[in-house]
């Protein structure tokens, strides 16, 4: 096909991506703030992403059910960008709960609100992925969906900053006592902007009809190789990437999630400074629920930092400019962290030194060499490294080793994304929809960690070999897939092959 991106419908789509962003990183503030005031055990505190992301696979369920009842794939038949528009809708409704749950403190309805917030999500997610792959050259797909990603990032940075704002009503952090009715005002207006763009989005160019069947063709090297399943779910790179997906989206949101309680037991700060809890020095305060922000900022920007890195491959520059880019375009990002955090009034000068964790990142970048199967496989691997560098040591050490998970899990939902849907033809809309579908490991697996998190178990430092273990699948799956393509005719090592970043090109 090797059409250019229409980057006009790309500018309108990616708006999407910037609010699944700024909504799913708000809850990181929202569940140790429900967990004091609702009295919650850590497990319990861990319903706010389970509530989330579990909506996410029964609202593919329900588009799956639609889609059987209609005759045909729902998407085909309503439109692409009418799905989206639709699904903002129902996210809109989903914050208008925000309201009297706040009123009426009330955990229930406030996660229920979440719920259908994330509901709408579900449909946009499976009309906005491929997408994001056909507009353009398919053979580039993946790197629109990085450059959609580092969109998402944006929003995944300021969203705890701006939700944080709205708690604790201070920029300045001197008010520690969280206001539970002050959650509805940020929902709210978030709702409104939602429908707003449901508006643009139904007036815009973004297509409603894509030949899915076409993309397939173009991504194989040897068209008689191709496979015609009669469904989604026979195709292995899928069922596997099903897999992939949840134990992805798992790692990803627990190390978030279970993040502030692991600051909480660990950190202390003396003359605005963080030192270990554990060193008990005299006149050192206790890590308050209000400090959390600037950690959960940097913990979703190291996402951002990575899809920023993994974008550079969609501009149509050299080569060599490409590799200025790859070293700028992270540092950049870590700018603007630095910059949103600083116009909040936080202290960023103990987050300098992460500038040189993120070279680790841009070395597994350039290692990969644009394909996803192997970027995949190193930055699976790197992940767990670091994992268990935070297991292994303390304090700040430790708290940057559980941070920089985000900059290994940045580009792993368009690799393992463009694995699994790569060669289902007709059916990728089925495939998208299942792939989504798995975004609830985001919940199981933050509820999994909580539990174990309990000190009679593993404790909070220990329970992250829940995510050493997500990560080993990971690269698993990255090995494995490999072969799997390369028996369709899909070859990632061939000079023309689709590629993650650019860089095969």
């Amino acid at each position: 096909m090797n059409a250019p991106t229409k980057w006009s419908q790309f500018g309108t789509l990616i708006s999407v991506f910037f609010f699944w962003g700024f909504v799913a990183a708000s809850n990181d503030i929202l569940i140790p703030v429900f967990k004091s005031k609702f009295n919650l055990e850590q497990w319990q505190s861990q319903l706010v992403a389970f509530a989330f992301y579990v909506a996410y696979t029964v609202g593919s369920i329900i588009y799956l059910g639609i889609s059987k009842a209609m005759g045909g794939d729902f998407l085909n038949k309503v439109g692409y960008k009418n799905g989206i528009a639709i699904g903002l809708i129902i996210s809109a409704i989903g914050t208008l709960l925000f309201y009297p749950a706040a009123n009426n403190s009330s955990f229930a309805l406030m996660i229920t609100g979440l719920f259908v917030v994330a509901l709408g999500f579900s449909l946009q997610q499976i009309a906005a992925n491929p997408l994001a792959i056909v507009i353009g050259d398919p053979k580039t797909g993946s790197q629109r969906l990085t450059m959609a990603g580092g969109v998402n990032n944006f929003g995944t940075t300021i969203g705890p900053l701006l939700v944080s704002f709205a708690i604790f009503g201070s920029v300045t952090g001197a008010n520690t006592e969280a206001s539970i009715e002050s959650v509805k005002v940020p929902y709210l207006i978030l709702g409104a902007a939602f429908i707003l763009v449901a508006v643009f989005f139904k007036l815009s160019s973004i297509p409603n009809k894509i030949d899915l069947e076409e993309v397939a063709e173009d991504e194989a090297i040897n068209d008689e190789k191709i496979l015609h399943k009669k469904s989604a779910i026979g195709y292995p790179q899928l069922w596997m990437g099903m897999i992939a997906i949840f134990v992805y989206v798992g790692v990803e949101v627990a190390t978030a999630s279970n993040l502030p309680e692991y600051l909480r037991q660990q950190i202390a700060v003396l003359d605005g400074k963080y030192v270990l809890k554990s060193l008990n020095l005299p006149g050192a305060l206790p890590f308050t629920d209000d400090m959390n922000a600037p950690f959960i900022s940097l913990y979703w920007a190291s996402l951002m930092i990575g899809r920023w890195t993994g974008a550079v491959g969609a501009f149509d520059v050299s080569a060599g400019t490409k590799k200025i880019l790859g070293f700028f375009m992270p540092y950049l990002a870590f700018a603007i962290f630095l910059l949103v955090n600083t116009i909040a009034k936080h202290d960023v000068s103990s987050f300098y030194v992460y500038g040189f964790v993120i070279l680790a990142m841009i070395a597994g970048d350039i290692l990969s060499k644009g394909n996803p199967a192997r970027m995949l496989l190193l930055f699976s691997i790197m992940g767990t490294i670091a994992l268990f560098v935070g297991m292994l040591t303390g304090g700040m050490v430790s708290v940057y080793a559980f941070i920089s998970v985000g900059l290994f899990c940045s580009t792993l939902w368009p690799c393992i994304f463009t694995l699994a849907v790569a060669g289902l033809g007709k059916h990728t809309n089925q495939g998208s929809s299942f792939l989504i579908m798995m975004i609830m490991g985001g919940g199981f697996i933050s509820v999994l960690q909580g539990v174990v998190a309990d000190d009679a178990i593993l404790g909070i430092k220990w329970s992250y070999l829940v995510g050493a273990a997500c990560f080993l699948y990971l690269a698993f799956y990255a090995w494995k897939v490999k072969g799997i393509l390369k028996t369709q005719g899909i070859d990632y090592d061939a000079a023309n092959a689709p590629s993650v970043s650019g860089k095969g090109h």
